[in-house]
């Protein structure tokens, strides 16, 4: 890529971050248009469905929130125990759970904000350290806060390795959470606009994810560079309408880790940054 590309990419995002409505006086979106609302989510595709626990009352949940937000950091270090089925309904609950329905079926409702309440996301998950599940490819049915099986994997270090571009570290996760966007469920709305809207969406379900991982003792990173070939092709997605574009390892996690954690940023001390 030449020097003149890279410049001309950077104005582009730079731009795509702007959103000047005065160039848009005449533009609708189909919502202004009157036409037909998309699904507020997917519809289940298997018929191996597991229904979550909902009462959270015997987690041990850290209470103080001054405390979480001090608390969190990103992990990248697990120790490959299991988590519990109890415990990842709980984290599933704290990033897409839905708490009501708007109108007949105008909008839901959530455990994270979302703009015009579209949700545009879906919920995938690579389940690896999981008690009661078996290893493999799940998907999050937050109408009936389910998860249903969408395929056994015996070998996912190796998937989650490749997915993640790499980052092998990754693969040592109780379980990966993959985040797809439904396009035209924020495009009905927000049209031309959407896709910037929904980075500020992401950003919500993220923190969420990261914040209830820190409150029940388990860490996570967030992940923006993927394969979405890979993704996508085992998720079952098109690509188009629906593809993932973030991952969030989630794993146990020790103090005594603290050192292997600092390891990754050795280059900052070798490179007297």
């Amino acid at each position: 890529m030449t020097e003149k590309e890279i410049l001309e990419r950077i104005q582009a995002g730079r731009q795509f971050m702007h959103m000047d409505r005065d160039e848009d006086d005449d533009y609708k979106t189909d919502q202004m248009l009157k036409k037909p609302q998309p699904p507020l989510t997917k519809e289940a595709v298997s018929e191996i469905r597991i229904k979550l626990p909902s009462d959270f009352s015997s987690l041990n949940i850290d209470n103080d929130f001054l405390h979480i937000i001090n608390s969190r950091v990103s992990n990248r270090v697990y120790t490959e125990e299991d988590i519990s089925l109890l415990q990842l309904s709980y984290l599933l609950w704290c990033t897409q759970g839905v708490k009501e329905i708007r109108g007949r079926a105008y909008a839901t409702l959530r455990t994270v904000p979302c703009g015009g309440a579209r949700h545009e996301f879906e919920t995938y998950l690579a389940v690896a350290h999981v008690k009661d599940l078996k290893p493999g490819f799940y998907h999050y049915l937050p109408m009936s806060h389910e998860l249903e099986l969408l395929q056994e994997c015996s070998d996912l270090p190796d998937f989650i390795g490749k997915s993640l571009n790499g980052q092998v570290w990754g693969a040592k996760a109780s379980v990966v959470f993959y985040y797809s966007m439904v396009a035209y469920r924020a495009e009905w709305r927000y049209g031309i606009h959407a896709h910037r809207i929904a980075l500020v969406d992401a950003g919500y379900i993220s923190e969420n994810l990261y914040l209830a991982c820190t409150s029940i003792g388990l860490g996570s990173c967030a992940i923006g560079s993927i394969s979405e070939d890979i993704c996508n092709s085992s998720f079952g997605l098109d690509g188009d309408e629906e593809f993932i574009f973030l991952a969030h390892p989630v794993g146990t996690v020790t103090p005594a880790d603290k050192q292997k954690e600092l390891d990754f940023y050795a280059f900052v001390k070798e490179q007297n940054l």
